[in-house]
């Protein structure tokens, strides 16, 4: 049967990627340096940056970042790489000269670096989330699958024992189908306060206008956006939904093979403009899955307090909950995931049951012996990536499955735009039902 190019590409995205196409080979043997460029290298991007490096077939090329104190200390470790400030000029300067490139910027930049990387052809590893508009998410997902790319979001406890461990509990269907996700994290990157209107003396090592890149520019302000606390600012972040809530989600969305929901509310303060609500309780309503009843509900909850009581977490022998965590809540029972380097626990009749992981190590799905320390841990999901650009193995949270957890996390966020407010997905069209909710899916256009 015929099929039209349109039809295949949806049907491929639904079956996964690498079950039909092969990564793009171009430029990779077996047993080749993979030659890396690295674009953020202070905070989370040095450690990218150690831990790529450490596998053997890494040769680390060019280093990019707008702090010149944090790119002559990267460059300390690697003194045979060049050095830029602007990613575009990397990218052009060595387009010849690199394979991969590790993004660790804050999260405003992801979208347009990795768009630039992946047309010129490069492989890309895109620290979580993937980015902070649903726009680029889509973008990013596109031109990775039509160009068959390599590509990794930089989401660590995905390749981590008890996570993977969960996913195979939930799928052995030892709770029954699941109703309903309850996930929380106390953490706080929000702000409800307001910004002076001043601008602070911009640092000498810091190019402020490159930082901005494509966001709106705003006065420079000490401790403010660079470089930690962007995460709780609106056009740079994406609050602690996009921090912490895509290292929670994301077991639960891959175990049960979900889509981008159907409906968000989030019930927050009121927009200020300034920064991210600082306690947010999202509700989504998600299409169902064989894994799922015929609708599931996903209640995610942030900030000082979280989560509020539920008969849903109440946990066997007055055990308290974990700081943050996520609970898969079946018509057999439940199991309560904490985040993180904690054994996921079955709970049936309010009784801890005991796990059997046997038979998945005995059909090799898990490790017979974890490591269970976070160092060693946290290699694997890098390793993966540049495995994957040797095609030794595939990628486990490639753009086509990233951007759609992302784009359910930004959902939660445009919703904070319209407090208690319903808003309907239209994920054919990638638009609200709701039109005046469609002017935030992308804000940042400024040129730099």
């Amino acid at each position: 049967m015929n099929q039209t190019r349109r039809d295949f590409i949806k049907k491929s995205t639904a079956l996964g990627v690498s079950s039909l196409l092969p990564f793009n080979k171009k430029f990779f043997k077996m047993n080749a340096k993979i030659r890396t460029a690295h674009i953020g290298v202070g905070g989370m991007g040095l450690n990218d940056l150690k831990a790529i490096s450490s596998h053997k077939n890494v040769l680390v090329t060019a280093l990019c970042d707008v702090d010149s104190d944090l790119l002559n200390q990267a460059h300390k470790l690697f003194p045979k790489a060049k050095m830029f400030k602007d990613y575009r000029i990397l990218l052009n300067n060595l387009e010849n000269e690199i394979d991969a490139v590790v993004i660790s910027t804050p999260d405003h930049t992801h979208g347009p670096a990795s768009i630039m990387a992946m047309k010129k052809g490069k492989a890309i590893y895109c620290q979580k989330p993937l980015t902070n508009n649903i726009i680029d998410a889509r973008e990013m997902s596109k031109i990775s699958f039509e160009k068959r790319l390599v590509t990794q979001m930089g989401i660590q406890v995905h390749s981590f024992y008890d996570y993977k461990l969960a996913k195979l509990l939930i799928q052995e269907d030892l709770v029954g189908k699941i109703h309903t996700v309850r996930a929380w994290s106390p953490k706080n990157w929000g702000f409800d306060g307001k910004l002076s209107k001043k601008e602070d003396k911009i640092p000498d090592n810091l190019d402020w206008n490159l930082w901005c890149g494509t966001s709106p520019y705003k006065n420079y302000l000490e401790n403010k956006y660079h470089q930690y606390n962007w995460r709780k600012m609106v056009g740079y972040g994406c609050g602690t939904l996009g921090d912490m809530g895509v290292h929670i989600f994301d077991t639960p969305y891959n175990a049960l093979e979900l889509d981008v929901p159907e409906s968000v509310i989030n019930e927050c303060r009121k927009p200020n403009g300034i920064g991210f609500p600082e306690k947010n309780k999202v509700s989504y309503v998600f299409p169902g899955t064989k894994f799922t009843t015929k609708k599931l509900k996903w209640v995610w909850e942030d900030g000082k307090g979280a989560p509020y009581s539920n008969n849903d977490l109440k946990l066997p022998n007055g055990d308290k909950l974990p700081q943050q965590g996520a609970m898969f809540i079946g018509k057999k029972g439940r199991l309560l995931l904490p985040h993180f380097m904690e054994i996921p626990k079955i709970i049936i009749d309010n009784k801890y049951q005991f796990l059997d992981t046997s038979k998945f190590e005995e059909k090799e799905l898990l490790e017979k012996n974890p490591a269970r320390d976070y160092e060693k841990e946290s290699l694997l999901h890098y390793h993966e990536f540049i495995d994957a650009c040797l095609n030794k193995k595939e990628c486990s949270a490639p753009f086509t499955y990233s951007s759609k957890l992302t784009e359910t996390i930004l959902l939660g966020v445009v919703a904070g735009r319209f407090p208690g407010e319903k808003l309907n997905w239209d994920k054919t069209k990638g638009q609200f039902i709701e039109e005046k909710a469609n002017q935030f899916l992308k804000q940042n256009n400024r040129s730099f």
